[in-house]
């Protein structure tokens, strides 16, 4: 298939793309699937708390069985008794979930595809800025009619990424490193031919 490619000036010409990676069926069950695994292990899943095992003293029988009036006892650090373990301690566990290279890949390719169906997927001849300011950066955006946009390049672009950190809804990220999550996230995606490049050779 082909996208057209815009420049500033408004022309556009047509660049040969993969109809496996950019025309795939549009799967929303493999799509949930994998974008909830991606949220899923970022979560830090390091809460913790201590157990009645794991609260330190209580070795000793606070009083004697009988005679006291009050319910036996067997340690102070009962969860009924204060200082004492929590009943169902929260421990520290990986929320991961499993998900395979090719289950990943798929959900890229589908995603990827939904947005040019959508024409959400815009191909640009070039995004770079001469240097990094914002004022340069806003300039070439609204050429193209970009207010909520993830622009993907193909190599590390320190200027464009300096002048695109202070600007909202517009993130900056390097082809190799594009996940689910930041492609759904915004209105449009905006990519150079070398990045679209990138993205057809680390999805076919």
């Amino acid at each position: 298939m082909q996208l057209v490619t815009q420049s500033e000036s408004g022309s556009g010409a047509a660049l040969e793309v993969s109809d496996q990676v950019f025309a795939a069926e549009y799967k929303p069950s493999l799509v949930h699937q994998v974008v909830t695994a991606y949220l899923a292990a970022a979560r830090s899943g390091t809460k913790a708390q201590k157990n009645r095992a794991a609260v330190r003293g209580g070795g000793a029988k606070p009083y004697r069985q009988k005679g006291t009036g009050r319910a036996r006892a067997g340690t102070t650090r009962s969860p009924l008794w204060r200082g004492g373990g929590v009943t169902f301690a929260a421990q520290p566990r990986s929320y991961v979930q499993k998900v395979n290279r090719k289950m990943y890949r798929g959900a890229l390719r589908s995603i990827l595809s939904e947005l040019v169906r959508q024409e959400r997927l815009i191909v640009v001849s070039g995004l770079r800025v001469d240097e990094p300011k914002t004022k340069a950066l806003i300039a070439k955006l609204r050429a193209f009619n970009l207010n909520n946009a993830l622009l993907v390049i193909e190599e590390p672009d320190e200027a464009l990424m300096l002048a695109a950190r202070n600007i909202p809804h517009i993130e900056v990220m390097l082809a190799r490193e594009v996940d689910p999550v930041s492609l759904i996230a915004f209105e449009q995606v905006v990519a150079n031919e070398a990045a679209i490049a990138v993205l057809e050779g680390r999805l076919s």
